[in-house]
């Protein structure tokens, strides 16, 4: 399969959608009350709705990366191909490890959670108090890696764009 030059309608779609759907999931998941009940409130059911919806969507653009390869911009310097790709890398499985440890945790603490009040959840496992606690570290630390990983993809576009002044951003630029 060839890799294209350039990234898709499809490909920006997915990428600035998980973008937003971050940018509103850290902050309900940072000023959420904690849970100590067996009954999670809407802040929760929230969180967790928008966490299965950012886990679909990076599936999904995963999936799409994988069919719809995209080539190295050719003004890369080997360095900067590398750790763009290992930054990409990170990104999707530190995404796939904070959504799955939060989908665990809820699972753990026996919550019945819909989607958006919509459609029933599954749960991965029944309720296991002290899998729970073990599992939300996971999911705190996991939350925090990425967001670092966040930092730094940003910073390193922030570099091309303003020192660099390159044309690297405008392949995931919408338009």
């Amino acid at each position: 399969m060839n890799a294209q030059a350039e990234y898709g309608i499809t490909a920006k779609t997915f990428h600035w959608l998980i973008v937003a759907l971050l940018a509103v999931q850290y902050p309900i998941g940072w000023l959420m009350p904690d849970s100590h009940g067996g009954v999670p409130g809407a802040p929760m059911t929230f969180h967790v709705s928008f966490g299965m919806l950012i886990l679909v969507l990076i599936v999904l653009r995963l999936a799409w990366r994988l069919t719809h390869p995209v080539a190295a911009d050719r003004s890369l310097l080997a360095w900067q191909r590398l750790t763009s790709t290992g930054v990409h890398a990170l990104l999707y499985v530190m995404v796939l490890a904070t959504t799955l440890t939060g989908w665990l945790f809820a699972s753990f603490r026996g919550w019945s959670i819909s989607l958006f009040y919509l459609v029933p959840l599954p749960m991965l496992s029944g309720a296991n108090r002290s899998a729970g606690r073990f599992i939300d570290g996971w999911h705190q630390a996991a939350e925090w890696a990425l967001l670092v990983l966040i930092g730094i993809h940003v910073l390193a576009a922030l570099v091309h764009v303003f020192i660099y002044r390159d044309q690297i951003m405008r392949r995931m630029l919408p338009g």
